[in-house]
C-alpha cells in the first residue's frame, strides 16, 4: 500500500470534498478542494483512493508547502480585469476577476478572469491568473483544447440510440449532436444521414456512433460511469469551417480535411475529443503543470481514449481496424497519419522524455506518453502482425494487453492533480496497477518498464511491486436498513471478520447524510470477528425521510458500511415550492459575471407590454408575483425594462433533496419579437455537487414570439440525497432584441 502524501493544510485552510469518482476493480477515486481565510486555493486539490469498502489505499497532493499568504490585494480589480482582456485578440466576454490564491511556494495573492474570444483566428476561453500585488500575469489556461489531429471514417450502416425526431441520445445524459449553433439536428424519423462524407448529418452519424462506443467502452473497460465520470456527456456539434476539431470546455466541435471530401468525425478523433472532456473532469482538470507538459499529456490523454474506443469496437478492415495510428484515414492537411503511438519520432514528435518536453508545441509533446502507452500495451516486439517499438534504454518490454493498460491509465488520471507531469503520472499508475491487480507483479512491473523505456525512471517515494494482499477485515451491517420516529431508535447488529492477516482491533463510529440521526455501539470496540449493537438515536424534529448512516470500521485499515435509515412514514410530499409571492433567498447574478444593462431577473409583480398585438411582459401564472426580467415596463414603452445588453441569471437557495423519485415543475415563458435571433435564449438548470443538468433550454428566433405560460415537469432522481440549487439564465445577446421571460411555481414534489 503506498503511503499517504501530505496534506499541507494551515489552520486557515478549509478542505472541501468535491466529488467521488467510480473506477474499476471497485476503486473509488475522492476528490478535494481547499479554501484559504475563504478564497479558493488553485493547485491546492487533492485525490484520495480508497478500495471498495472504504480503506484508504493512497493519496495525491499538488500542494507542495504550506500556505502562509496575505490576502489583502494592492491591484485593482479594474487593472486585473484589464491585463486579462488584453491576453485575448479579440474579446467577446470576460467574468469579473475573482481573488484566489495560487499555491505557489506558500502563495501567491491572484486575481482569476475567464476570458472568451477569438485568438490568432481560433476560438479561446483563456484563464488568466494576474497577481494582485504586482499586477503582472502570474500564469494562464485555456478550456478550448485544439486538435490538429483529425481524421475520417464511414463504419457502413449503424444503429445509433437517438430520440425518435432529433439527434439527442436517450440513454446516455448530454449527449446530441448539431450545427454550430448549438441546435440539435431534427427530422422526421429517427432514420440519419446519407453517407455522404460532406453531409452534417452524416457527420452527426459518426460523432454519435463515436462518442455511444467510447461511453461503452469507459463502463465496459475502464469502470466510469459516462464521459464526466457521473452519469453525463457533452454535446457535439459539426459544420466548423476548418481543417480542425477541438474540445472547450462545454462541447466538442468538428471540421473537415483540407481537400473537404470528409468532416473530422471518425472514431479516433471524436474519441480524442471526448478524450479532453474525460481529462477535464477527472480531478486535477486540465490546467496548470509545467509549461506544456500537461497540456502534453492532455493531447495524450486523447489519443489513447481514440485508441482504446477503436480496440473496443473492433471494426474489420473495410472500416478502421484498431490502430495505434493518429489521423491515418483524414489526411488532414494531405500529410497522412497526424501522429505515430508506437514511434512517435517516424512523425517527428519525441520518443522519450526529456527537460525540453515543457518547452515543446503540446501535440508533440504527447509523444512520450503515448509511446509509454503502446509499450505498456503490447509491449516493444509484440508480433503478430503489430509494430515493433524501439525503447529509449534498448530495453525489451512485454505488454500487458490494451485493456488492462486502459484501466491503469484510468487509475492514474482519477488520481490527477493539478500540478500533473510524467514523473508524477508514473508513480500514480504504479500505485494504481498495485491496487487494481493487487494478486499480481506483472502488471505493476509492466508499467515501471515501460516508463524507465521512454526515460522517465523511478521517482522518490514510488512503491514496490507488491503483488499481495493486505491484512484486512470485512465490515457488515445487518439488516442494512430499517425506519424510526422522529423521537425514536432503531437498531442493527455490526459484524466484522478477518478477511487476511491476523485479528486486529476495530474501533466503531458512524456519521449520518444529511445529518440528523447519531449512532452508538455496544461495545465501541471489538476484536475482528466479533459483533457489536448499533443503536441509531432519531432526535425529536427530525424530518422525515431517508437518512444514508455510514459505519466506521477503524483498524490496521479502515472499512465502512452503510445502513439505510427511513424517518416517519416515508410517503409523497411536497419537498419545495416558492411562488414568489414572499422571498425565498433567490440571488441574482450569483457568480458576478452578467453583463445585461437592464431588466435584470427580479422577484415582482410584472407590468403586462405588448407591441403591435404581440404580448411579451404578462402577468404572473398565479398571485402577483414572478421571477422576471424587469417587472416596471417604464410606463407604456414595451421595450423600457425589458432585458437588454447580455446575460442575467438568479439563482435558488440550497435545496436539501430527500431520497426517493422526485420530480421538478415550474412555469416559464419567453416573448421577443422578430428583431431578435438564436443567441437570446432562456435556460433552467439543476446545478449539483457532483454535476449539472440542463432542465429547459428555450432558443429565441427572428419572429414575434408571444408571452404565453407554459409548464415543464423534470425528474430529478438522480439528484436524491443531494443539494441542490435551480439557475436561470436569461439573454438579449442580439442587437436591439426586444426579449422577457418569466419563472413562475417552482416545485420540487416526491412520489
Amino acid at each position: 500500500m503506498a503511503k499517504p502524501a501530505s496534506f499541507r493544510t494551515s489552520k486557515q485552510d478549509r478542505v472541501v470534498r468535491r466529488g467521488v469518482t467510480s473506477g474499476a476493480g471497485g476503486l473509488q477515486y475522492v476528490a478535494y478542494d481547499r479554501t484559504y481565510k475563504g478564497l479558493p486555493v488553485y493547485g491546492g486539490d487533492f485525490v484520495v483512493t480508497t478500495n471498495s469498502t472504504g480503506a484508504v489505499l493512497s493519496s495525491t497532493v499538488a500542494q507542495r508547502q504550506t500556505l502562509d499568504v496575505g490576502t489583502k490585494a494592492t491591484v485593482s480589480a479594474a487593472q486585473a480585469a484589464k491585463t486579462s482582456r488584453a491576453r485575448v485578440t479579440k474579446v467577446d466576454s470576460a467574468t469579473a476577476p475573482k481573488l484566489t490564491v495560487l499555491a505557489e511556494g506558500t502563495g501567491k495573492l491572484v486575481y482569476e478572469t475567464v476570458v472568451s474570444g477569438t485568438q490568432k483566428k481560433r476560438p479561446t476561453k483563456l484563464h488568466v491568473l494576474v497577481d494582485a500585488k504586482t499586477g503582472k500575469v502570474a500564469s494562464t489556461w485555456d478550456e478550448v483544447r485544439d486538435a490538429a489531429d483529425d481524421r475520417s471514417n464511414y463504419h457502413g450502416t449503424v444503429d445509433l440510440s437517438t430520440a425518435a425526431t432529433s439527434m439527442q441520445d436517450p440513454n446516455r445524459s448530454g449527449i446530441r449532436c448539431g450545427g454550430q449553433n448549438g441546435q440539435t439536428y431534427t427530422g422526421t424519423d429517427s432514420a440519419w444521414g446519407n453517407g455522404s462524407g460532406t453531409d452534417l448529418e452524416t457527420a452527426c452519424v459518426d460523432a454519435l456512433y463515436a462518442v455511444q462506443k467510447e461511453w461503452d467502452m469507459l463502463g465496459a473497460w475502464l469502470g466510469r460511469n459516462g464521459i464526466n465520470g457521473s452519469g453525463g456527456g457533452f454535446p457535439a456539434r459539426v459544420g466548423l469551417a476548418d481543417v480542425n476539431a477541438y474540445w472547450n470546455g462545454s462541447y466538442t466541435s468538428f471540421g473537415h480535411n483540407q481537400a473537404n471530401t470528409k468532416q473530422a468525425t471518425p472514431i479516433d478523433v471524436v474519441a480524442h475529443e471526448f478524450g479532453h472532456a474525460v481529462f477535464t473532469t477527472t480531478p486535477g482538470g486540465d490546467s496548470g503543470g509545467n509549461g506544456n507538459e500537461k497540456g502534453g499529456m492532455n493531447e495524450s490523454a486523447g489519443d489513447i481514449f481514440g485508441a482504446l474506443t477503436e480496440h473496443y469496437v473492433n471494426e474489420p478492415a473495410q472500416y478502421d481496424p484498431p490502430d495505434y495510428l493518429v489521423g491515418e484515414e483524414v489526411d488532414l492537411v494531405g500529410q497522412g497519419p497526424i501522429r505515430n503511438m508506437y514511434n512517435p519520432s517516424a512523425l517527428g514528435d519525441p520518443n522519450c522524455y526529456s527537460s525540453s518536453i515543457p518547452r515543446t508545441e503540446v501535440h508533440s509533446a504527447a509523444g512520450p506518453q503515448n509511446h509509454w502507452f503502446y509499450l505498456l500495451a503490447e509491449g516493444s516486439n509484440p508480433g503478430n502482425g503489430k509494430p515493433t517499438s524501439p525503447t529509449c534504454d534498448g530495453s525489451t518490454v512485454t505488454g500487458i494487453g490494451v485493456q488492462k493498460a486502459g484501466q491503469i491509465f484510468m487509475g492514474g488520471l482519477n488520481r490527477k492533480v493539478t500540478s500533473w507531469s510524467h514523473a508524477r503520472a508514473r508513480v500514480e499508475t504504479v500505485n494504481a496497477a498495485n491496487q487494481l491487480f493487487p494478486t499480481s507483479r506483472t502488471e505493476c512491473e509492466a508499467v515501471k518498464k515501460a516508463w524507465t523505456a521512454v526515460s522517465v525512471p523511478q521517482q522518490s517515494g514510488e512503491a514496490a511491486c507488491t503483488g499481495t494482499g493486505q491484512p484486512d477485515f470485512q465490515l457488515t451491517v445487518t439488516p442494512g436498513s430499517g425506519s424510526a420516529q422522529a423521537g425514536g431508535t432503531a437498531t442493527a447488529s455490526i459484524g466484522t471478520q478477518t478477511t487476511s492477516g491476523s485479528a486486529q482491533q476495530v474501533t466503531l463510529s458512524a456519521t449520518s447524510q444529511p445529518a440528523g440521526p447519531t449512532a452508538t455501539f455496544s461495545p465501541a470496540t471489538v476484536t475482528s470477528g466479533q459483533s457489536s449493537t448499533m443503536t441509531v438515536n432519531v432526535p425529536a424534529g427530525t424530518p422525515d425521510g431517508t437518512y444514508t448512516l455510514t459505519v466506521l470500521g477503524h483498524g490496521s485499515v479502515d472499512r465502512t458500511a452503510t445502513y439505510k435509515l427511513t424517518v416517519g412514514d416515508g410517503t409523497p410530499g411536497e419537498v419545495y415550492s416558492d411562488d414568489f409571492e414572499s422571498g425565498q433567498g433567490w440571488t441574482v447574478n450569483p457568480e458576478g459575471g452578467d453583463t445585461a444593462t437592464s431588466g435584470a431577473w427580479e422577484r415582482g409583480t410584472p407590468q403586462p407590454t405588448s407591441y403591435s398585438g404581440t404580448n411579451l411582459q404578462i402577468a404572473a401564472a398565479g398571485g402577483s408575483n414572478d421571477l422576471v426580467t424587469g417587472a416596471a415596463a417604464s410606463g407604456s414603452d414595451a421595450g423600457g425594462n425589458d432585458l437588454d445588453g447580455g446575460t442575467s441569471s438568479v439563482q435558488s437557495p440550497a435545496i436539501a433533496l430527500p431520497s426517493g423519485t422526485l420530480t421538478l415543475t415550474f412555469s416559464w415563458y419567453l416573448a421577443h419579437l422578430n428583431n431578435s435571433g438564436s443567441t437570446d435564449y432562456l435556460r433552467v438548470r439543476v446545478v449539483g455537487p457532483n454535476g449539472t443538468s440542463t432542465v429547459l433550454n428555450q432558443a429565441a428566433s427572428a419572429a414575434n414570439r408571444a408571452g404565453s405560460w407554459q409548464n415543464a415537469t423534470y425528474d430529478l432522481s438522480p439528484y436524491a440525497g443531494q443539494s441542490v440549487r435551480i439557475v436561470v439564465d436569461a439573454a438579449d445577446a442580439g442587437a436591439a432584441s426586444l426579449v422577457e421571460a418569466g419563472l413562475d411555481n417552482v416545485k420540487i414534489s416526491k412520489s
